[in-house]
């Protein structure tokens, strides 16, 4: 009787083992199967937006061999600023924070973000003098939609209430 029981535990243990590593499995390849772009729309890794342009052939070959470099760079960055927010919220948990080192880990991002931001634009120069008169609307266009998906670009209104 004793020995049933724990063989059944075991089994119960074991199955719920193989599901947790399952599903956290599963959640990781669904996760690294898409990447953000750097408007913040979120893609399939093997797609580009460009590629709802009309593209010859050879414009879509070049512009993916340049995306893929671009890519893994805006990446790069993108991780290391979440690293310096990571440094800032244990600065922050502090029992006394520091905020001189505060403000410089917070310039810091700002300088980061601003570095991408540039990066992000030259980018989309030298890939606009690279399209025709119709693509480069076109680029435009994929590019305005995914920055605002469907967002509204103003400010919400006020609640203050008098």
């Amino acid at each position: 009787m004793r020995s049933s029981i724990v063989k059944f535990i075991f089994i119960v243990s074991l199955a719920l083992n193989i599901s947790v590593i399952g599903t956290v499995g599963f959640l990781y390849y669904k996760q690294s199967g898409y990447w953000v772009t750097p408007f913040g729309k979120k893609i399939p890794s093997g797609r580009f937006l460009f590629e709802e342009l009309s593209l010859r052939p050879e414009q879509l070959k070049e512009m993916k061999a340049r995306a893929m470099q671009f890519r893994s760079e805006i990446d790069r960055e993108r991780r290391e600023i979440t690293q310096k927010r990571k440094e800032l919220i244990a600065l922050m948990r502090a029992d006394t924070p520091d905020v001189h080192s505060i403000k410089t880990i917070v310039a810091g991002i700002n300088a980061m973000q601003g570095e991408m931001q540039t990066k992000i634009a030259v980018h989309m120069l030298e890939e606009k003098a690279r399209l025709d008169e119709n693509q480069q609307k076109q680029f435009f266009d994929l590019i305005e939609n995914a920055m605002t998906q469907g967002r509204q670009m103003e400010c919400p209104p006020s609640t203050d209430h008098d």
